[in-house]
């Protein structure tokens, strides 16, 4: 095997083990050893990748606006209202979570007090930047009630789907995330969407939901 690809599939099974020990211990309480014994690499590999744990957690964050931004984009290449592509991006990350440790432990870490360094944007920026702009769209194709505080809109939304994750961590497992981004949809359709046009992303929640079971 070449000596590049090497380095990189250690340096990813790296990532991997401290994403993993991140979400489910807390970043304060994962020593570079514990990821080391994880990971079944030499602190001679670790530190020939990562110079200090503060290091991989950048890694992680960066991976996981890399996989946001990634969704996003495959979305808005879809032929679909502003109010569904935004929909899709949330169940889109929903799925990364239930998928993978990376998206559970960068949220852990983005809600921990780890800073985050420049140029990379704190994620819920970008969130909030995505929901904005998704949310202006679906008013102006009236999806949402025009009388709607888009950014207080968008800024909430942020909120409950953090806030989901947050909350279900020590209390159910990670399976269970679909189903609250479904309930968590079902509540701002019902007080964003006028009454005609509910239906329709009523179904189209459930829809994800058993998209994501599905695999």
């Amino acid at each position: 095997m070449p000596r590049q690809l090497r380095a990189e599939q250690t340096r990813t099974t790296i990532i991997m083990a401290a994403a993993d020990l991140f979400d489910r211990r807390g970043y304060e309480r994962t020593s570079l050893s514990d990821i080391v014994e994880h990971a079944r690499v030499t602190k001679g590999a670790l530190y020939f990748h990562f110079a200090a744990k503060e290091d991989l957690a950048q890694a992680i964050m960066e991976l996981q606006s890399r996989a946001a931004r990634q969704a996003a984009h495959d979305v808005d290449g879809r032929d679909c209202s502003s109010l569904e592509a935004l929909m899709r991006i949330t169940f889109a990350l929903t799925r990364l979570c239930v998928e993978g440790p990376v998206c559970r432990a960068g949220l852990r870490l983005a809600t921990g007090g780890i800073a985050v360094r420049p140029p990379l944007p704190h994620p819920f920026t970008e969130w909030l930047e995505i929901a904005t702009r998704k949310l202006l769209g679906a008013v102006r194709e009236s999806d949402v009630h025009p009388d709607v505080d888009v950014h207080a809109a968008a800024h909430s939304l942020v909120s409950f789907f953090v806030g989901t994750r947050v909350t279900g961590r020590p209390l159910e497992p990670v399976a269970r995330l679909p189903r609250r981004t479904t309930e968590m949809w079902h509540l701002l359709i019902r007080g964003l969407v006028p009454v005609p046009r509910r239906p329709r992303y009523l179904t189209l929640a459930g829809q994800l939901e058993r998209e994501i079971r599905v695999v």
